[in-house]
């Protein structure tokens, strides 16, 4: 069943960096789904820690083809649950692991600021207005700032392609639009690939004695249990904009001079972050998912072997230019437009959604699979994950080559 064709939009960062074409080994010692932030940071330290080992990424369509490469860049510290046990100085570890990687993404981590409109967060904590917060807007109500916490911005389309590059030079095989349809949980485990070469249909079984599922929103059949029951994850989609750079005047009449993000800590959602070239992003949501829900998914899925051939319709019809996704992104405009005085003439150059995966409790889902003690699954990240994916990427590696254990979260 071939798959149909997103219209997710157009970002206004661009991933450069494309592998080269290769056949499909027969077997390897790590095979990675996934060609996010987290497959390519697991993948690279995977290359580098493991000598003499096959190293094999397996991306569906082009790299970063996700939630990675649709990010809006905000990176944040710890898990969108806040600190868990043994997580560690995410912040400090990204700028690490980039810095060794010699990832070069634009990484600016001035703070980032929480903003809010009433007097209560989501979670039911009281917040107040800074006294002489910079952020002064209407947006359903006076929006203003009201804490700043670690975090700042990176460039994704310079992250996704650094991290590819660090791990081809260390000698990983990356594979474009090569989509993981079944996996067996065999020793070794067995991959069904499909891979669209010139057009033409390439089918091949690849087996590996290791495998990490970097999953996302739109393969979720290959975790299975992982992502049912009590531990559902569900899909949302979110939407953004981007536009021309703005005046010196215009960016310190919005009170964004310093530099720093900002997302909402109420409802309605609403986060963003200036560009290097002086323009601003802004992005809303989480709306929920078009489609069938996975919860009820999982529970009518009765295969053995999971396939990602039926994946989820929400996500594989998700188009920006017409719809609901249109109307939202419209609606986004206007909110812009209304927000201060000086957003009132902003043009806007780019438009986009992407999917975001929201586990229970917003904590995520780092383990073996109950299937294989071979397959490591990580993602889940709950709008959390520009930091926290190269982070946790670098800890699957070592899980993967048994230096340490999967987090017990």
């Amino acid at each position: 069943m071939a798959r149909r064709k997103q219209n997710w939009g157009k970002t206004p960062w661009t991933v450069s960096f494309r592998p080269k074409v290769s056949a499909l080994p027969d077997h390897v010692d790590f095979a990675v789904v996934g060609g996010g932030f987290t497959g390519l940071s697991a993948a690279a330290w995977l290359a580098r820690w493991g000598k003499q080992k096959s190293v094999l990424v397996l991306e569906a369509g082009p790299l970063g083809n996700g939630a990675s490469g649709r990010t809006g860049g905000m990176a944040l510290a710890q898990t969108a649950a806040g600190d868990l046990p043994g997580l560690g100085d995410v912040l400090s570890g990204y700028r690490k692991t980039l810095r060794e990687l010699d990832v070069k993404a634009d990484l600016s981590l001035p703070g980032v600021w929480e903003v809010a409109r009433g007097n209560q967060s989501l979670e039911g904590k009281a917040v107040r207005p800074l006294k002489n917060s910079p952020i002064d807007w209407n947006d359903s109500g006076r929006v203003r700032a009201v804490g700043k916490v670690p975090g700042g911005s990176v460039d994704p389309g310079k992250k996704i392609s650094g991290l590819a590059r660090a791990a081809a030079t260390a000698g990983a095989q990356i594979a474009e639009r090569a989509e993981v349809s079944e996996i067996e949980f065999t020793n070794p485990v067995r991959l069904q690939v499909r891979r669209t070469l010139k057009g033409r249909l390439e089918e091949k079984v690849v087996t590996a004695d290791k495998v990490l599922l970097a999953t996302n929103a739109g393969s979720l059949e290959l975790a299975g249990e992982i992502h049912a029951g009590r531990e559902t994850a569900e899909p949302k989609l979110t939407f953004a904009i981007a536009t021309a750079p703005l005046t010196r005047k215009q960016i310190a009449a919005i009170g964004l001079s310093s530099g720093r993000p900002f997302y909402s800590v109420d409802l309605p959602y609403l986060w963003g972050r200036l560009l290097k070239n002086g323009g601003l992003i802004f992005g809303s949501g989480l709306v929920p998912a078009f489609g069938e829900s996975l919860r009820d998914r999982a529970q009518r899925s009765t295969s053995t072997d999971l396939s990602v051939n039926n994946v989820w319709s929400g996500l594989e019809d998700f188009n920006i230019g017409r719809g609901e996704p249109a109307a939202r992104i419209r609606s986004l405009e206007e909110r812009l437009r209304r927000i201060h005085p000086a957003m009132k003439n902003i043009k806007v150059t780019h438009r986009w959604g992407g999917p975001i995966l929201i586990t229970k409790k917003f904590v995520p889902v780092f383990r073996r699979h109950p299937k294989s003690t071979n397959v490591v699954v990580l993602g889940g990240y709950s709008g959390h994950g520009v930091a926290l994916s190269v982070y946790l990427g670098k800890r699957a590696a070592e899980a993967l080559l048994n230096k340490r254990h999967p987090a017990n979260w």
